[in-house]
């Protein structure tokens, strides 16, 4: 089991960080291609939009052809947009490959989820969900560091290297260790999706994903405005997220011993704070200690969203690798209207704008999971 955590967090970290590197590339790209925000939006919505379409398939894959082959499926497609990556000359190749990006990458995150949760006891699931998850931050604050680094050694050779690396990793997931098939039910499907929780789970992947798709275009920006240089603006992502490093598989043993819902409204309510006060600032200082509190606030609900959609997949009779390939498809909806909604709405009502309607989500979020709550108890009381 710890052999398969440490390959799965791996190839996971690996992803991550390919996901991120582009973060702090933004302002050259913007610069390069004549870009506004709402351009620079879409170029980093291109990702969610190919993860929308991989998510499903990529559940599927990871359920009929087991979560390794479907692994090392999505590692080959990532190392391949790796190289599309290093080579594109043009603001619509770019797109093309972070698209190509965003697809492999939820199939290989719903191979690698089932893999290590199908492994895992079910009382160690929340916290082994959250070690890995942990590893895709050490990956994502370490992609802004390396988009940083790549600017002075040579963007093209950087990827470059990134491919074979992918590659590499999926040399390794095909030697791994065997998992099993899951049967596919549509019965089991239908009953994931009447069942309050296991969308609610789904919702706590969509709702993060669509803050910080804003975040990462509109920060940015923002510090690039105010005349910070690449390497300084990459140094604020890669602080602020070590700590969320270290809470993740915290998050995941206190959701195992005490349940998932006294996490989840605490990181909501934070996620509220901090959205109000990045819309209220324009401080770089200031945006640069709110960028570190929105890693740890909206992050915070990743992991208890995870382990809330895998426990009730598998009291619904839903299968593991459908499950988070729908959980995928989830995330890779916020991940889409984050950056481009949220970057059209800032060109066209300012950059606070977006960082309200993302406090009021959490705030209608939070009011949810009071009345699910107070439902859940009427019944035992009667």
């Amino acid at each position: 089991m710890r052999r398969l955590l440490a390959l799965v967090s791996a190839i996971i970290f690996v992803d991550a960080m390919l996901y991120t590197v582009r973060t702090l590339l933004v302002p050259d790209y913007a610069d390069e291609f004549d870009l506004s925000k709402t351009g620079a939006g879409f170029l980093i919505a291109a990702f969610g939009a190919g993860a929308l379409l991989g998510g499903i398939p990529g559940g599927i894959a990871a359920a009929h052809y087991s979560p390794k082959h479907a692994v090392v499926a999505g590692l080959v497609l990532l190392g391949i947009a790796s190289f599309a990556f290093a080579l594109a000359d043009e603001a619509v190749t770019l797109g093309l490959a972070r698209f190509v990006q965003g697809f492999s990458s939820t199939v290989t995150w719903a191979g690698a989820l089932a893999w290590v949760s199908g492994a895992a006891p079910r009382e160690q699931r929340g916290e082994v969900l959250g070690i890995a998850f942990g590893a895709a931050v050490a990956g994502a604050i370490l992609g802004p560091m390396f988009g940083g680094g790549a600017e002075a050694v040579g963007i093209r050779a950087s990827f470059v290297t990134l491919g074979v690396v992918a590659f590499g990793f999926a040399g390794l997931a095909f030697l791994g260790r065997s998992a099993p098939c899951e049967p596919l039910s549509a019965a089991g499907l239908r009953r994931a999706f009447r069942d309050r929780r296991f969308l609610g789970g789904l919702w706590l992947n969509t709702l993060p994903a669509m803050m910080f798709g804003t975040l990462v275009v509109l920060a940015p920006l923002a510090l690039d405005d105010a005349g910070w240089s690449t390497l300084a603006i990459a140094a604020v992502f890669f602080f602020s997220g070590v700590v969320e490093v270290a809470i993740n598989p915290v998050l995941g043993r206190v959701s195992d011993r005490i349940g998932r819902r006294l996490p989840i409204r605490v990181a909501l309510t934070g996620s509220l704070v901090v959205a109000i006060a990045l819309a209220a600032s324009t401080e770089p200082v200031v945006i640069a200690i709110l960028v570190g509190a929105a890693a740890i606030t909206f992050g915070s609900l990743y992991t208890p969203g995870m382990s809330l959609t895998s426990h009730r997949a598998e009291t619904t009779g839903l299968a593991q690798g459908l499950a988070f390939g729908v959980m995928n498809t989830a995330w890779a909806v916020g991940a889409l209207l984050g950056p481009s909604i949220g970057g059209a709405l800032a060109q066209l009502q300012g950059d606070p704008a977006p960082y309200l309607v993302g406090a009021a989500l959490c705030g209608l979020t939070l009011f949810a999971t009071r009345l699910v709550a107070a439902q859940e108890v009427r019944p035992r009381e009667a």
